[in-house]
């Protein structure tokens, strides 16, 4: 059985997609660019688009009943590698030890000119 999660406290999704999909006590979150839900506009600068890009991946976790310590595998897409530091410092602020998996991918473009994506595989809390 498959759960539809989706939450007006991030962003629609803007192509044919939910926002993430709850099966077997695991959450799959679609990838999540910098856009402000309230005006699906892009934040602008790439610290802003970080933090946007985490904060809309929270309030989807949050419409799950879930939070930052359930995610067990991160996907960070960059079109600058140069940024990886700033990755990490904001997930230092997120996220608490034993960090979650993940893997950073430098990329040559993302959906509406967004400099980060960050997707997500959650866990049912037991």
């Amino acid at each position: 059985m498959k759960r539809i999660i989706a939450t007006s406290a991030a962003p629609e999704a803007i192509g044919p997609y939910s926002q993430a999909v709850q099966a077997a006590g695991t959450l799959y979150v679609s990838g999540q660019i910098a856009l402000v839900p309230q005006t699906m506009q892009m934040a602008e600068g790439i610290e802003a688009q970080v933090r946007q890009a985490f904060a809309n991946l929270g309030a989807i976790l949050e419409e799950a009943s879930m939070g930052f310590s359930d995610v067990v595998k991160l996907t960070i897409y960059l079109t600058d590698l140069s940024h990886f530091a700033l990755v990490n410092g904001v997930m230092e602020e997120l996220f608490a030890k034993p960090y979650p998996a993940r893997a950073a991918i430098g990329v040559g473009s993302l959906p509406r000119a967004a400099l980060v994506e960050v997707d997500a595989i959650a866990v049912v809390p037991c």
